[in-house]
């Protein structure tokens, strides 16, 4: 069984960078060795939940500007899985979720950057996963919910996104990190190591500094689908933490 994941992904730079972080990456997908992959990244939203449906190779989206060139020269080719696709939007329909398929999107950089690192040779399928952020925390869990198990099949559940992410208040060249971020995180790790759900929905008000950690969620809640894709009743591990830029975290807890 593997666990379900929720992975910061950062800066595009991650892709190309030796860091702490990325190194972290390709360990972690040396001791996880999934026969698929879902993914749902912050950077496709969409009002209704919308699935990657296909065989083929993916395109490789380069959806940010300003970068070195070596990093456009990057492909990540893995391919979708159908059959994978399908028992996944059985799984939301039979939850009562609604779902859309979409055959010809790529990979945005929420996901090639995270499974570049992961899995180099782009050689495990990938079935990515759109995110609604302005659905309300309960019901990021509840879609969560909707693949709980899937793990015991060894499908690898991903919440690509990051807790602390405002551009505006990035320190470039900093290397530690401000203390409201930190802060933020430390609430944010109690209360999803204590899966209190009641806590985490009013995070808006309860969170220290939450308008600055989350000025707006679409990076956010991404935690909160692998979190309820994991067993409630097993406590969250945090398997990194780390900042860039003195308020970029990130910080990653695997469910199991």
């Amino acid at each position: 069984m593997v666990p379900s994941l929720f992975l910061a992904h950062g800066s595009p730079m991650l892709a190309i960078e030796d860091t702490g972080y990325s190194q972290f990456l390709e360990n972690l997908g040396q001791q996880i060795k999934p026969k698929a992959i879902v993914i749902f990244t912050a950077h496709w939203e969409t009002d209704v939940l919308t699935i990657s449906y296909t065989n083929d190779a993916y395109d490789t989206i380069y959806d940010f500007g300003g970068f070195p060139d070596e990093l456009y020269r990057i492909k990540y080719p893995a391919k979708g899985s159908e059959p994978v696709a399908e028992m996944v939007e059985a799984r939301f329909k039979q939850a009562g979720i609604a779902v859309r398929r979409d055959t010809t999107r790529g990979l945005d950089h929420g996901s090639w950057t995270l499974l570049y690192r992961m899995y180099p040779n782009a050689d495990i399928p990938v079935v990515q996963i759109s995110v609604n952020p302005y659905l309300a925390v309960r019901e990021q869990i509840k879609i969560g919910e909707a693949l709980q198990g899937i793990g015991k099949e060894d499908i690898l559940v991903i919440g690509s996104g990051v807790t602390v992410h405002n551009l505006r208040m990035l320190k470039f060249g900093q290397q530690h990190p401000d203390a409201w971020a930190t802060e933020f995180d430390d609430w944010l790790i109690a209360h999803i190591q204590n899966h209190d759900v009641d806590a985490l929905a009013d995070y808006e008000t309860q969170a220290p500094h939450a308008r600055m950690a989350v000025p707006r969620a679409e990076h956010f809640v991404p935690l909160f689908i692998a979190m309820g894709s994991g067993n409630p009743d097993t406590k969250a591990q945090i398997i990194h933490r780390s900042y860039d830029y003195g308020t970029l975290s990130y910080l990653s807890f695997a469910f199991s």
